[in-house]
Parts: structure tokens; sequence; C-alpha cells
């Protein structure tokens, strides 16, 4: 009997887990169309954990994520992923590398003109040599672990935005990432259902062990989601640390982005981390 493939992704990632940060960024610089982004950002994400950076609209959160897989490279400094340097890799090695990751987009970034199961699958078919049979197993195996199944014959323009949310979980869930990194995540949903979203990222990174990276400026909700929160401002990172202790901050500029919206009591992940409905 074969082992399920949440099982085997989580037994993987706890074998290798180590006390060293899956990514590390060191001075990281970048100035696009004249206008510094990103000023000497310093930066550890915890191997296996949820890590959440903060900060305001147009503050390069999302050039940060494009930096930490290679989309982007920095103008200075050091992008090191497993200790590896990717700003100085060729192409080749440097896809090599990002097959260690997924990366989930505000839209989800489905395929209109194939259903939900056919872009789960697409990666698989574009990627492996799989067999049909396996690669069906799978991609049930991943609908099941977002909470669409019996959804794979729908497409997209059939789906809420919820489901599409989910739909595009899958798909970076289906060829086993390492990384996955969130970018803005729950962007167009009512407050119910990003909650549920944020709620099912959680359930999943714990089934599957990956690490999760993610941008958001939803305060207070990411500090029940996130173990670790790192806030972005002015380009640089001003203040990381473990998201109960991150609330507790003394940095005056980060009291104040968190006092814009409701207050939030200090929770630990270990009280608020729990799945939520679907949505």
């Amino acid at each position: 009997m074969k082992t399920p493939l949440g099982q085997e992704f989580a037994a993987t990632k706890a074998a290798g887990a180590a006390s060293t940060p899956v990514i590390r960024l060191r001075g990281v610089e970048k100035t696009l169309g004249g206008q510094p982004v990103l000023q000497g950002v310093n930066l550890d994400v915890p191997r296996g954990k949820v890590t959440t950076v903060i900060g305001k609209s147009g503050g390069g959160k999302s050039v940060l994520l494009k930096h930490m897989i290679g989309l982007l490279k920095p103008d200075r400094g050091q992008v090191l992923v497993d200790e590896v340097d990717i700003t100085r890799l060729g192409s080749h090695e440097l896809n090599e590398v990002r097959k260690k990751f997924a990366m989930l987009f505000q839209s989800a970034a489905l395929f209109d003109s194939l259903n939900v199961f056919e872009n789960v699958a697409f990666p698989l078919r574009e990627k492996t040599k799989m067999k049909e049979a396996e690669i069906e197993r799978k991609v049930l195996e991943m609908l099941e672990a977002v909470g669409l199944t019996g959804m794979g014959h729908k497409f997209p323009a059939e789906l809420s935005g919820g489901m599409r949310k989910r739909a595009g979980l899958a798909r970076a869930l289906v060829m086993g990432p390492e990384i996955i990194l969130f970018d803005e995540p729950t962007t167009g949903l009512d407050p119910l259902l990003a909650r549920t979203i944020n709620d099912l990222i959680v359930e999943t990174q714990r089934k599957f062990g990956f690490t999760a990276v993610m941008v958001s400026h939803e305060i207070p909700e990411i500090f029940g989601i996130s173990d670790y929160v790192a806030m972005l401002l002015d380009g640089v990172i001003v203040e990381m640390a473990p998201s109960e202790e991150f609330q507790r901050t003394r940095h005056p500029a980060v009291r104040e982005f968190i006092a814009v919206g409701p207050r939030p009591e200090v929770v630990t992940s270990g009280e608020s981390r729990r799945p939520g409905t679907h949505a």
C-alpha cells in the first residue's frame, strides 16, 4: 500500500529539518523605475514555519518575494537558499533551485480554459514523466487536502473567489515544494472567507511541512496564523520576532502600524492557529 502523499511530504521535510534558515537575505538592495524599493534588507526565514512580512501598500513586499525565488536580481546583496547564493547562479542552476519553490499569486493564476483537475495536474504533466494514474492520485489527494473533493470538473469561471484560492493552493502543493510563497493570498475576499483561507494555509502547512512566506497587511488576523512576523518599512526589515513577541514590540513605527486596525490581544500560535471552515 502506498503512503498518502501528505505523509510522504511531511516525512521528507521532518527528516531534512534544521535550525539553519532556509532563506537568508543579506543587504539586499533594489531600485525600480529610479525609485529605491529595497534598501538593505536582512532577513532570515525559519525552515518549516509560517513567516509573514507586513508593511505598507507599495512598500516592496511583493518585490521581496520575487527576490527569494529569483524572479528579480538585487542590485546589491545576497539571497541564499539553503546556503546557496542564487544571485550568482546561471539560468539552469537557478531553475534547479526554483524546483524547491511554489508561488501562490493574488489571483490564483488559474488557466481559464482548463478545469480544476487539469489546472492542478498541469505542473505534473509539464515537469515530470508521471503516468496518468499517478497524476490522478496526486491531483485528487491535493483537491481533498484543500476541500475541493468532487470539484475537479469545474472551470475557474464557475468557482467562487475562495474556491479559486483553494484550487491555486492545490496546484502549488502538487509538486511537493519545500517552500511556498504567498503574495497577498486573501486579496479580494470578504473577511470571513479570508479567515478560512488563512486557516487552510496553516492546516496544509502543518500537514505537508513546507516553509511558508506570506506578504500581507491584514492586521490583526496575521498574528493568529504566523509563527514569525517581520515588518518591511522604508526598504528595510525593522522588526522580526515570533508572532506573540512581535505584538509586544517597542518599535514606535511598528506599534503605529499595528494600531491602525483594531488593537489585537496578544495571542499564542497554539491558541489561535486553528483550521477553519470551508470557503
